[in-house]
């Protein structure tokens, strides 16, 4: 067996991380300019739209950087080099964390 062949698993493994990270990213984007423009609209206090607003523009790159990462995955997979994540999992985190801090903002506006 080639060593490519040791490494390499025909289950699309990596096509399903693909699309886990397109559906993590459009549901930053979406829920993000969603979240903004109701709290645009409800006159919430800003550093909850701008939250909201900063994970819609994660959810974006991260949208964007999906091929170029998914290329990234192939190459390393088929020469047997580790995988890193870097600015796609700090994009990630960052969405992820100002949708908690603009649904913080919102719950503590609200009550």
């Amino acid at each position: 067996m080639a060593p490519e062949e040791e490494i390499w698993d025909k289950g699309l493994q990596s096509e399903r991380t693909r699309l886990a990270w397109v559906r993590t990213a459009v549901a930053l984007s979406t829920g993000g300019l969603g979240a903004a423009g109701v709290s645009l609209r409800n006159a919430l206090p800003v550093p909850a739209t701008v939250a909201f607003a900063l994970a819609a523009l994660c959810g974006g790159v991260l949208l964007i950087r999906t091929r170029a990462r998914f290329r990234r995955v192939q190459e390393a997979l088929h020469g047997g080099r580790p995988l890193e994540a870097g600015l796609d999992v700090l994009f990630a985190w960052l969405g992820t964390i100002s949708v908690v801090a603009g649904a913080f903002a919102f719950v503590l506006t609200v009550r």
